[in-house]
């Protein structure tokens, strides 16, 4: 065990001077994260990428390599397991009602971005206005084309399978994209009462009820962090490329703000993320401004772009880029395509694969 071996026992979580390692529910996934809020996307960086070059020595000694992206393109299910020590009694309350060997649980990743607010207002205003910006966020932010050795039929495959990774009980995961909230009690009652409830009723105990964690919409109120977290976005390529997306997503918001946009209906918002992930960029939406996902997107950049502080400004180039030559799902898909007519389509993965783990310590975007 890596993990036993650094420190000498086994732990979930190893903490770090400024971050945190450690391991969730996947056996081959490790999780990242800070210790304390970012001061600045430049913090942000520099912290995240030492902690990257921290697990990374770690893991070498035991031949094994870190990898971004949403999925991993040539695991399969049996191949890896439910992580068995701390935090078992969770993974077995969940095991009871899910079935938990399939992708939606088993091979993901994605960027967990945590906004905070400080009164109940500012919460309930982020909140919604974020709801507009995650249904389209997916068709900048795919990056798992592949699975199981195979190109997989959509965009953004991870979020195709976190759709339906607790379908046993729709009202845990929703929508996906969340409803809108009038007040924390308002969503306490509609949201958190109702899964829970409905969990309750499937046989739960009271380790998953009245959890604000337990709730999988793509973005969620963190009440005791006093943050909105977003989890529509798959893992990226590298920490630069996550800085860059969360530039976008605050810079953005203030534009949002500012401008006092009106919100869109809940109805529209689901039908365009679900073609979202199926088409990405290239997706057809009913938003009333914009024929296309693209068109949508580029409007979010042209806002974060007017209110971008000078740090955030920094990072923006990388949004661009996306919007010019396509998300991280379209441009692996398109590399392993290309370079599978010179070889098999498992070496051609490989290659590709082994050049993004490279960006991953190296801390470039693959472009």
């Amino acid at each position: 065990m890596m993990i036993k071996d650094y420190c000498g026992k086994i732990l979930n979580f190893v903490e770090m001077p400024t971050f945190t390692f450690g391991k969730e529910l996947q056996m081959h996934v490790m999780e990242l994260k800070a210790n304390s809020p970012f001061k600045s996307p430049v913090q942000f960086e520099e912290t995240m990428q030492n902690a990257v070059l921290t697990l990374s020595q770690i893991v070498q000694k035991h031949g094994a390599r870190l990898l971004g992206t949403g999925m991993h393109p040539l695991l399969k299910l049996k191949d890896t397991a439910i992580w068995p020590h701390y935090h078992r009694k969770i993974y077995r309350e969940y095991a009871k009602i899910f079935n938990l060997h399939r992708h939606g649980w088993l091979n993901i990743q994605s960027f967990h971005l945590n906004l905070p607010y400080q009164k109940e207002s500012d919460g309930i205003q982020l909140h919604n206005l974020l709801a507009n910006v995650c249904a389209y966020l997916p068709a900048i932010s795919a990056s798992s084309p592949i699975y199981e050795g195979k190109v997989g039929p959509d965009e953004d495959n991870r979020l195709k399978f976190y759709k339906l990774n607790q379908k046993e009980i729709p009202s845990v995961t929703g929508d996906v994209i969340p409803e809108y909230a009038t007040s924390f009690r308002q969503y306490k009652h509609d949201v958190i009462m109702k899964y829970s409830e409905d969990l309750a009723k499937a046989g739960a105990s009271k380790t998953l009820l009245r959890r604000e964690w337990v709730n999988s919409r793509g973005l969620i109120f963190r009440f005791d962090r006093s943050a909105i977290e977003i989890r529509v976005m798959d893992e990226q390529e590298c920490i630069k490329s996550d800085v860059a997306f969360s530039s976008f997503i605050r810079a953005a918001l203030r534009g949002l703000i500012a401008k006092k946009t009106e919100l869109l209906p809940h109805a529209l918002l689901i039908s365009d993320f679900n073609a979202v992930i199926k088409k990405g960029l290239n997706a057809e939406v009913l938003n009333p401004y914009a024929k296309t996902a693209k068109q949508v997107c580029q409007s979010y950049l042209d806002l974060a772009s007017e209110w971008a502080d000078s740090d955030e400004k920094k990072f923006l180039w990388i949004i661009k880029k996306r919007l010019e030559n396509g998300n991280l799902s379209e441009t692996i898909r398109e590399r392993v395509l290309r370079r599978a007519e010179k070889t098999d389509f498992h070496e051609a993965v490989l290659t590709v694969y082994s050049t993004l783990i490279k960006c991953l310590t190296d801390n470039e975007p693959y472009f």
